[in-house]
Formats: structure tokens, C-alpha cells, sequence
């Protein structure tokens, strides 16, 4: 088992990213980073079920906006898949997307869109404390961060998650 040390410049990238990513986007609960796949999963909770149709529809325009944006910026997506997961009576929208084609205007369509389809039923852990200036750093960080992570390879699989308005990354 290799030995990570705190200034890994490797695993620091990977965690910053996942820790700016959340702190910026209170709609997203976990995110997971897959160095096999090369791949950030996020996962949205909803508070109820949406449609077999309703899901469609917003799977359809999420895909569509997501190659739409990457045909704009002349960027080839490799993984842009969107699922959808039932529990009782809340739900998870989960969309996978490869870091290598992954942009943090790509990130704030996807949350644009997933705001304006869900509504009410979208999960947010509000930060009221967050001033316009943070978030403005925080997407800075989100940009340099995916630059990063573009150029390096990075071993280690990472999760973040939220909790009691809380970000919290660990290593799998």
C-alpha cells in the first residue's frame, strides 16, 4: 500500500478540487473522483421521485446541453453519463463525466439546469455565510484545479461528501 503524505502535491489537487467543487454547489451531496475511469461522479438528492418521463426529459436536455457546450468550446466528450437511483421516497441523480473534457462552466450548466428541472425537489445545503467574492474564488480554484488534474496523473481514488453543512474528502 503506497504511503500519502500530507503535501502530496498529487492527492492535494484531487481533494482541493472536490472540496471547491462542493463548498461552490451546495446541490451536489458526494462527489467522486475514479482514477481508473479518469472520472468525477457527482450525485444530487432529490426529495421525491420524479416521473420515468419527467427523468427522461431532463436526462435528454442534460446530455444535449452538456454536447451541445463541448460542440461550442470544439471539445470531444468521452463519458457523460446521467442516472438516476430510487429510495423510498427520495431519489439520486448521479452524471459521471471524464475530468479530461470537464469544465467549470460545464459544472455550473449542469447545476443551471438541474435547478431550473427540479425545482423544489433539489436538495441544497444552503450557506447563507458565502459572499459573492467566495464563490467567485472558489470557481478559480475549480478552474486551476481541473487544469491540474488534466495534466497529472492521479492514483488515488477520493470522495467528498456533505454533512451538517460540512465538506468532508477521504481517500478509497
Amino acid at each position: 500500500m503506497p504511503k500519502y503524505r500530507q503535501d502530496d502535491e498529487q492527492i492535494s489537487d484531487g481533494v482541493n478540487l472536490l472540496i471547491s467543487i462542493l463548498v461552490r454547489y451546495p446541490e451536489i451531496g458526494t462527489i467522486n473522483f475514479d482514477p481508473r475511469q479518469d472520472s468525477l461522479k457527482m450525485t444530487f438528492l432529490l426529495s421525491s421521485i420524479p416521473s420515468p418521463q419527467e427523468f427522461a426529459a431532463l436526462e435528454q436536455v442534460m446530455l444535449n446541453s452538456v454536447l451541445a457546450y463541448h460542440m461550442l468550446e470544439g471539445v470531444s466528450v468521452t463519458t457523460a453519463e446521467i442516472q438516476l437511483n430510487k429510495y423510498d421516497q427520495v431519489a439520486m441523480v448521479t452524471i459521471l463525466r471524464d475530468v479530461h473534457t470537464l469544465s467549470k462552466g460545464e459544472i455550473a450548466l449542469m447545476i443551471t439546469l438541474l435547478r431550473e428541472r427540479l425545482k423544489d425537489r433539489l436538495i441544497t445545503d444552503h450557506n447563507e455565510a458565502m459572499l459573492e467574492e467566495d464563490l467567485l474564488i472558489q470557481e478559480e480554484l475549480i478552474d486551476n484545479m481541473l487544469q491540474s488534474m488534466k495534466q497529472k496523473e492521479i492514483v488515488q481514488s477520493l470522495i467528498g461528501i456533505r454533512e451538517d453543512g460540512r465538506v468532508l474528502v477521504f481517500n478509497k
